[in-house]
């Protein structure tokens, strides 16, 4: 069972690589596309790297990315211009569909969650089966026919643009600053200034450097193993918290920074590239005060509930 849920994985994998490598195929076609060239490279790079990762030695994986780094460093990239939609019809499809737009959305959670805990091992690959699910749906609800879906695909990655695979790069990171002991480094900077068997001072640090580190990374899964190695387990689990409620509060700590930063692209860039908002950072802007009122609440619920 194990194993194929790990081949249907690895089915999803190629399924995206195959859109990227459309993406690649209209890019390189679109003959007003300035940087055509550099701009679908860019796609059938990274759709190489979705379908033929785990097969590709090491060193060419590191190539890949490398590549997809300097086509962006040199400015060979750009967005293809779309069709702009028929105002009149996008009403005219609200009016008739209504909420009904929400179904397939929604389903992604339903089918997701319901397979991680009724499937243990189906974890991996809930969302891919997931989002089948989703797509099924919305070709039934909307009458939609397949080169629909590959079409829409196509324009949402193009206006996701590079920042679609910095929450990747972000999360390789995390993996990679825990390897070289960061977490150490920054235990020794924090032990420089937090008072010894001070419990609050501790809490402050742990909730205040998992914000931090996560509006670096951009990502609050990198900044757990980091910050929680570096400042948790010595400044505030060694004085006699407990371990389950001040991990679990930290990291939904880091959440706060998510909302804080341009780094998290999927939740912040991503929306107001979508929805072509004037302000790139209007979303952080929003959610910044509902942000730190939740910063002041994890350091209180950590200090009263874990000791």
């Amino acid at each position: 069972m194990e194993t194929f849920f790990n081949n249907l994985l690895e089915f999803f994998f190629v399924l995206v690589g195959l859109q990227l490598v459309y993406t690649a195929y209209k890019v390189f076609k679109d003959t007003n596309n300035s940087k055509r060239i550099g701009s679908a490279l860019f796609w059938l790079d990274l759709g190489a790297l979705f379908m033929l990762g785990k097969v590709l030695p090491n060193a060419v994986n590191g190539l890949l990315v490398v590549l997809l780094g300097v086509i962006s460093l040199f400015r060979q990239f750009e967005i293809s211009q779309f069709e702009p939609f028929n105002q009149e019809e996008l009403e005219k499809d609200a009016k008739k569909y209504g909420n009904k737009i929400f179904i397939p959305v929604l389903s992604l959670a339903v089918v997701s969650v319901l397979l991680a805990f009724f499937i243990p091992l189906s974890s991996k690959s809930a969302i891919g089966v997931a989002s089948i699910v989703g797509i099924v749906l919305a070709m039934i609800i909307f009458k939609s026919k397949p080169k629909h879906i590959i079409k829409e695909s196509d324009r949402m990655i193009q206006a996701m643009g590079t920042s679609g695979i910095l929450p990747q790069l972000l999360a390789a990171l995390g993996a990679i600053f825990t390897v070289a002991g960061v977490g150490d480094v920054i235990s020794q900077m924090i032990g420089g200034f937090v008072p010894e068997g001070n419990k609050l001072a501790g809490v402050i640090a742990y909730v205040l450097g998992m914000v931090v580190f996560t509006m670096i990374m951009g990502n609050g899964f990198a900044a757990f193993t980091v910050i929680t190695a570096g400042v948790g387990i010595p400044f505030v689990i060694a004085q006699g918290a407990d371990p389950a409620i001040a991990g679990a509060l930290a990291l939904t700590a880091g959440y706060c920074g998510t909302l804080l930063t341009p780094m998290a692209a999927n939740f912040n860039i991503l929306p107001a590239s979508l929805l072509e908002m004037e302000n790139p950072n209007g979303v952080i802007k929003e959610q910044a005060r509902i942000a730190v009122i939740m910063i002041i609440a994890h350091i209180a619920l950590m200090y009263f509930w874990a000791f």
